[in-house]
């Protein structure tokens, strides 16, 4: 058996970096939960092995399976569609789901007394919503084991937290991007009961090195999170801040997305300086079965090799690609098709989670 992890109790110096930082790897949790896609899951594998090709072009992208058949059914999608076998590997843990942005290893890093990786061990709850959830809660300190890290397990007032990787996003120079819907509600989908804003942001700060929170207000309709962040605004560098933007005014997303334009225009980074921003489309409204899907391009991936964009057939594809690219012009900007993907209510940024280079 596998020793158990150090526990890191240091706190000084650790921080998330930016996700345009270099990985050693991208983690991702291999489908296999029928119910993520109910009805639709038969084109996920295939999904996802679009999504590794490009990901193992310029990094190890370490995958979560359940079982050795689970492992040799990735494998064979895997080598169908030509993805570099070198770079994959796979870790036999199980899984309740597949969104590993959420319940995946966050590598923080820190510079002094030596560069060093340790895994800031955060408790995942399924968004304060799903009962299962227990095997996910487990893969951090799984992780921290297969890579020899220490463990940085986050308590704030006695109590272990919950956050989720999608709930926050980070420049690695300080400042955190999150919402209020997510982490303030007192009364929907309640992650740390009784937290207030202060709470996080001290959570954030010792934590995850993030001094200076932005808080923005509602997530975007059909988000199953209830406001994660990675759906509706992002940084791509350190001065640039992308947010979605809906024109259509009677569309239920027009009314919170210019709210938090407004926020986001009067905000401020850590070092004392305004943002410049950027505006992402939204595409038209996606519903299947009567359900509004949470389609997005804010949830994109910054790879080592590529910018993987969810596309959803639609006119504004061409726009989101084309904004991104010039915003992250040092690697090539990918559409990956996630009209079925995002059944599951989430697409890219939902599925992966990086490992920084340490």
């Amino acid at each position: 058996m596998a020793a158990t992890p150090v526990v890191a109790t240091d706190v000084e110096g650790w921080r998330l970096p930016a996700e345009w930082q270099e990985h050693e790897a991208t983690w991702l949790g291999w489908p296999h939960n029928l119910s993520d896609w109910p009805g639709r899951f038969a084109p996920i594998p295939w999904v996802y092995g679009e999504i590794v090709r490009k990901l193992a072009e310029g990094e190890r992208v370490r995958i979560l399976v359940p079982s050795k058949e689970h492992e040799a059914k990735a494998r064979r999608v895997l080598a169908r569609v030509g993805a570099a076998s070198a770079r994959v590997e796979f870790f036999r843990w199980p899984t309740d789901r597949g969104w590993t942005r959420d319940f995946g290893p966050i590598a923080v890093r820190r510079e002094h007394p030596r560069p060093e990786l340790a895994i800031a061990r955060f408790r995942f709850s399924g968004w304060a919503k799903y009962k299962d959830h227990r095997k996910d809660d487990q893969v951090p300190e799984r992780a921290a084991r297969a890579l020899g890290l220490k463990l940085r397990r986050a308590v704030h007032r006695g109590r272990p937290v919950v956050l989720e990787g999608g709930a926050v996003d980070v420049d690695g120079q300080g400042t955190i991007l999150t919402t209020e819907q997510c982490l303030l509600d007192p009364f929907v989908q309640v992650r740390n009961p009784g937290f207030k804003r202060a709470d996080y942001e001290r959570v954030f700060e010792q934590e995850l090195g993030a001094s200076h929170a932005i808080w923005l207000g509602k997530g975007i309709a059909g988000d199953d999170t209830h406001g994660h962040v990675d759906d509706l605004c992002r940084f791509v560098s350190r001065r640039t801040i992308v947010l979605c933007r809906e024109k259509a005014g009677n569309d239920p997303n027009h009314r919170a997305l210019e709210e938090n334009r407004e926020r986001l225009e009067g905000a401020f980074l850590a070092d004392g300086s305004r943002p410049e921003l950027a505006f992402l489309p939204m595409p038209a409204p996606l519903v299947f079965d009567g359900r509004r899907l949470p389609a997005s391009y804010a949830n994109f991936y910054v790879a080592n090799a590529a910018v993987l964009v969810p596309t959803f057939n639609d006119p504004a594809d061409r726009v989101a690609l084309g904004l991104l690219s010039e915003l992250i012009p040092d690697r090539p900007v990918v559409g990956i098709h996630a009209v079925e993907l995002v059944w599951g209510l989430g697409t890219l940024h939902c599925l992966t989670q990086q490992q920084p280079k340490a």
